[in-house]
């Protein structure tokens, strides 16, 4: 049986940082997935080196990673996310970490946060990235510091009213994400008689914009996300109806020393309440 970070951590209680100092976390031998390149390359060396930590993360969901057009800053929870693992990354404090500016953000999608994360561009992706068993086999992800579930948007005028209603309908959902499996998953949970279709969009806006034009008749993702996109002429589908639980991580790139220094941090900023804080700060909600 082969065990995750994650799940070596659980089951066998070690810190990361003690695993990190064992060779477990860091690979002591071989190559790292991907890339071809030896363990003995360090990124947490090269980040030092650089002095800046380079993070994948959302430019268009708000409470989480939101470029804000009027500031031209990052901000969310997840922004703040990146600079607690740069100061202890760099070794300073996160409120050096914000005023220095030590994060060098990307915005990513789906479909490139991975790729990104391989050829080395990334350091780490904070960016609603949900864990998957599958996932895991390619990359390292922390502790998870957030959950959420899916939700399916409509317009208030375009008769879906239940999950039964979105039978020969079209659901936008973002390349590359869970949503649409998700969505199956939960019509056959829930014994639902409806077969939608499925049209993919590279980025939420279009999707959005998908919906408000008609040429969609919903739009499913992450609640979350679809918070951003939430206004007075569009509602969720039966919003008591829990489906496709997502749980968020950071993720770094497979057996490279950073994970451990990741995954301790996240552990950390969770046990000392910083999260829960994060959380009612950008989300107005109790964690």
């Amino acid at each position: 049986m082969s065990l995750s970070r994650r799940q070596f951590v659980k089951v066998f209680g070690f810190s990361a940082a003690a695993l990190g100092s064992m060779g477990v976390l860091a690979g002591c031998s071989g190559e790292d997935a991907g890339n071809g390149s030896t363990s003995s390359e360090s990124k947490v060396e090269a980040i030092k080196a650089r002095g800046k930590l380079n993070c994948g993360v959302k430019q268009d969901v708000v409470g989480y990673g939101y470029l804000n057009t009027e500031t031209g800053e990052y901000e969310g929870l997840e922004i703040d996310l990146c600079y607690q693992l740069a100061a202890a990354v760099l070794g300073t404090t996160y409120e050096e970490a914000k005023e220095q500016g030590l994060c060098e953000f990307t915005a990513v999608t789906p479909k490139t946060r991975g790729p990104l994360i391989d050829n080395d561009t990334l350091d780490v992706v904070v960016a609603t990235y949900t864990i998957t068993p599958e996932r895991e086999e390619d990359w390292d992800f922390s502790e998870p510091y957030r959950t959420d579930s899916v939700g399916i948007m409509v317009m208030k005028n375009s008769g879906i009213e239940s999950m039964a209603d979105l039978d020969g309908k079209i659901i936008g959902v973002s390349q590359g994400s869970t949503t649409k499996d998700a969505i199956l998953q939960m019509l056959e949970d829930e014994g639902i008689d409806a077969t939608p279709t499925f049209n993919e969009y590279p980025d939420y806006p279009s999707i959005n914009s998908a919906l408000e034009s008609g040429n969609i008749d919903a739009f499913a993702m992450d609640r979350s996300t679809l918070n951003t996109y939430m206004n007075d002429q569009k509602e969720l589908v039966e919003p008591d109806i829990k489906f496709g639980t997502q749980e968020y991580g950071v993720a770094t790139k497979k057996g490279s020393d950073l994970s451990g220094v990741v995954d301790e941090t996240v552990s950390e900023l969770i046990g000392n309440g910083w999260m829960d804080e994060e959380i009612t700060t950008w989300l107005g909600e109790s964690a």
